[in-house]
């Protein structure tokens, strides 16, 4: 039984899954734990939330959902299970995988800790951000079920399939190198689009003016939290660099046939890329 859920990290994850918690389970009693106190006080007024707490609360945690940076996650993680109670599981919800499930493989209670992913977001951060049914049919990545004691993510799992989530499981090198083609590598895209554009077009109304609904939808996740991305970046430095090497010969090869007035090439890239269209309405 859930009854008392502490969020570390109230911001666009942690409060979404609150707000679907809440949602689903209104007896549910929702924490929130930040450095951060004006985030805090947001979560509170918007109802994300539905008291503040500490670190030193977690010994009353059913749950504990660490929604933090990567790199803090990997900090924090093993001070979390020194305080959770041996009926408590901690999940995180990083977008990198290997490191954490690393850093706490020897915890003498690695046996209260889930690591998954849940591949939702948008570009924008912090309690206000937080969407409710933010996780309906979304996929949720779940490493190393196998070394979390049974009854305790029997009980997490239920709850994230009953706010929308389908469950995948996978190893975490797996989900490292996968993620990266999937999403890592669409970040880092968007990132540089928009760095070409402000570095060629330095008349700012020309880009408002000129800029359609296709660039900007293809330039949207510019506007992600560079604080976030940079350590996922570094964590996934190996996977990360080979998804760019691999985009880098696609985009080369591209630029080399319109050198070459090769538009039947052009064409065919684009017509064999069509493709992407039925496996990803495969998905909906």
């Amino acid at each position: 039984m859930i009854n008392n859920i502490y969020i570390i990290g109230v911001g666009l994850i942690g409060g979404s899954l609150a707000l679907d918690i809440k949602n689903k389970r209104p007896d549910i009693t929702v924490y929130g734990i930040d450095k951060s106190e004006q985030h805090l006080i947001e979560a509170l007024e918007l109802n994300v939330i539905d008291a503040k707490a500490t670190l030193d609360d977690l010994d009353k945690a059913d749950l504990v959902i660490l929604s933090v940076p990567v790199d803090a996650a990997v900090e924090l993680l093993p001070k979390v299970l020194d305080k959770v109670s041996d009926f408590g599981l901690v999940v995180d919800v990083g977008s990198t995988k290997l490191d954490i499930c690393k850093v706490v493989e020897n915890h003498f209670k690695r046996r209260n800790f889930l690591a998954m992913h849940p591949i939702a977001g948008t570009e924008f951060s912090g309690p206000k951000a937080a969407i409710l049914d933010l996780f309906q049919h979304k996929t949720n990545i779940i490493c190393e079920v196998e070394k979390t004691a049974f009854k305790l993510q029997e009980k997490a799992l239920n709850l994230f399939s009953e706010i929308g989530m389908r469950m995948r499981y996978m190893n975490p090198e797996a989900h490292d190198k996968h993620i990266a083609y999937m999403s890592h590598l669409s970040h880092i895209s968007a990132f540089m689009l928009g760095k070409t554009v402000i570095e060629k077009e330095k008349n700012e109304r020309d880009i408002f003016d000129m800029a359609g609904s296709g660039f900007e939808s293809t330039v949207r996740l510019a506007k992600s939290s560079p604080a976030m991305w940079t350590p996922i970046f570094k964590q996934n430095k190996e996977n990360v660099i080979e998804t760019l090497e691999g985009y880098i010969a696609n985009l080369t090869q591209f630029k080399n046939m319109m050198k070459n007035d090769d538009f039947e090439g052009v064409y065919n890239e684009m017509k064999d890329t069509n493709y992407i269209k039925q496996i990803l309405n495969g998905l909906k």
